[in-house]
């Protein structure tokens, strides 16, 4: 499944708000260096959508590596 996600770097409360049927915002505290907050966005969406990070990879960005605005890959093993 594709999701469009809204990143906010550098928040003081991390979330996720669900948006749409396929569109969430999510406000995280890491700034965007190195990676980090997006990072972070795939590991609170893996929370969200309840997936066994154990398995591997399962949340994956897809485009806007460099954007606010981003597409990721859900992996549901169910």
């Amino acid at each position: 499944m594709l999701i469009k996600v809204k990143v906010w770097v550098g928040e003081k409360k991390e979330g996720i708000v669900r948006k749409g049927e396929d569109s969430f915002e999510v406000r995280v505290r890491e700034k965007a260096e190195q990676g980090r907050a997006n990072q972070r966005v795939g590991e609170l969406l893996a929370e969200f959508f309840e997936l066994d990070t154990r398995q591997g990879k399962q949340v994956q960005l897809v485009k806007g590596s460099k954007s606010r605005n981003k597409i990721y890959k859900i992996h549901d093993s169910n």
